[in-house]
């Protein structure tokens, strides 16, 4: 009962993966999105690609800017929809009258937004390579290591999401779809960190996607893979996944002393 058990964690995922497997809509979706931005992105590298020396020399620097954003977009969703979803049925209540720990229902969430994020990444990974001829496993193993950071800083903007709109209510769930892409300029997805305003450089180091996207150019163009902005992407993730695991379970507590899981819903 006090431990955190790994049966209750595959019983709540394993319910989410039913809800996923019995909708082909969601499925759908969960493709959809990340396939347009890459069918997109793709036919403007392709147009671009013979008017500039930068995306000449590195095939693909735009459309794996693309992909690895859709990592870090479709994780933090896989966190934060999964769990209004939740709320939407008025379900929240139930669990926690169960032994089902709230650090067990992060871990739950986390586990479905894998599984997600997988999916709908995956199809638009396959399909780069018939469209374009790019493969983005040929970033080779530095691959695991921008998932891997990407994926952090995901759950951790999913879960103080979530937590804003359990203790604010529905109407904050907005926030879900603005936060992420609020942070897009700042991440240089698609350009240098340098390329920003001097005052705005240092907001961007503070965040790991910024370490990420700055490591792909990298390996695109250098061919190098820099281990300093692997470790402090890694640091800073460790630290805002703490700081949104403990802010998440902060918002539990308030909502069961205040009666509002009760009242969480549309």
């Amino acid at each position: 009962m006090n431990g955190i058990s790994p049966q209750r964690i595959g019983a709540l995922a394993l319910r989410y993966l039913y809800l996923l497997r019995r909708s082909w809509i969601r499925i759908v979706e969960l493709a959809y999105w990340p396939t347009v931005q890459m069918i997109l992105w793709g036919f403007i590298t392709r147009y671009l690609a013979g008017h500039s020396d930068v995306l000449g020399q590195a095939a693909g620097l735009l459309l794996s800017g693309v992909l690895l954003w859709d990592i870090l977009f479709r994780s933090q969703l896989g966190v934060s929809v999964v769990f209004f979803e939740e709320l939407h049925a008025r379900n929240l209540a139930q669990l926690f009258v169960s032994p089902l720990r709230p650090i067990e229902l992060i871990l739950a969430l986390m586990s479905i937004s894998l599984i997600r994020t997988l999916v709908g990444v995956g199809v638009a990974v396959a399909l780069a390579l018939p469209f374009y001829g790019y493969n983005l496993f040929a970033l080779g193993p530095p691959l695991a290591g921008f998932f891997l950071n990407l994926l952090l800083m995901g759950w951790a903007i999913g879960l103080l999401v979530a937590a804003l709109v359990l203790r604010h209510g529905m109407g904050a769930e907005s926030i879900a779809w603005a936060a992420i892409f609020a942070l897009a300029p700042l991440c240089g997805i698609y350009y240098p960190i340098a390329t920003l305003p001097g005052w705005l450089q240092p907001l961007a180091w503070i965040l790991p996607a910024s370490h990420v996207f700055e490591g792909m150019r990298a390996v695109l163009l250098d061919h190098a893979f820099r281990l300093d902005y692997f470790l402090y992407a890694l640091l800073l993730n460790a630290g805002y996944l703490g700081l949104a695991i403990n802010v998440f379970l902060a918002a539990v507590r308030h909502a069961r002393e205040h009666g509002s899981l009760l009242q969480s819903g549309e």
